[in-house]
């Protein structure tokens, strides 16, 4: 666990130099004191919403509101009241035309395994929330990555050919890319990822 202390450091020297000349004018300019107010209540509000974050994916990591609320220091009730409100998709604003499906229920856990099972049949995620996602259908098949959000190796992602599906989760980020290769015949057992058997390794580069 961090140190409070260290935390604090870092959390006061994110925001003193997120704006570039405010150390410089804080012995010298009033209003100084004025941007660091705003520059604090920004750097609050965006705590809020990573904790608000942590705790819907502590939930699809399977933590009840019990121990979530003990984590917090607060009633199972306080928490749930506080946390548990449904949160709004994270998608891109404006789904690719197609037929569209929500994936659920998804967890921390399997989510992945089941992204890229249907992907071999030509779905991807287009968006997000707590414990699904949104995919729609291709003729091609995708792959899906999760990476940590501060994680410094996205921008050689998106390098790599990789898209960014909707905004930042913290503490993941969520791509997806095509592979080129023909998606497999649609399964007799329909949208059933969460049952339907890996493809046999032979069928996974058909083009």
């Amino acid at each position: 666990m961090t140190d409070p202390t260290t935390l604090e450091k870092q959390l006061s020297a994110a925001i003193t130099t997120s704006l570039p000349d405010l150390p410089g004018r804080l012995d010298s300019e009033p209003q100084a004191h004025l941007d660091l107010i705003r520059q604090t209540a920004a750097a609050q509000r965006t705590v809020e919403a990573l904790l608000q974050s942590s705790v819907l994916a502590a939930r699809s990591a399977g933590h009840s509101w019990e121990t979530i609320g003990s984590t917090l220091g607060m009633t199972r009730q306080a928490a749930q009241q506080r946390f548990g409100k449904s949160a709004p998709p994270s998608d891109t604003g404006a789904w690719p035309p197609g037929e569209t499906h929500r994936l659920s229920p998804l967890t921390a856990f399997d989510e992945m395994e089941i992204l890229n099972r249907a992907g071999r049949y030509g779905w991807h995620s287009v968006g997000f929330g707590t414990l699904y996602h949104l995919i729609t259908r291709d003729t091609q098949q995708w792959e899906h990555r999760r990476v940590l959000a501060f994680d410094p190796g996205r921008g050689a992602l998106e390098a790599q050919g990789w898209g960014r599906v909707g905004t930042l989760w913290f503490p993941w980020a969520y791509y997806t890319r095509p592979t080129g290769l023909a998606a497999l015949p649609a399964p007799a057992a329909g949208l059933d990822f969460f049952h339907l058997p890996d493809p046999p390794a032979s069928r996974r580069d058909d083009r």
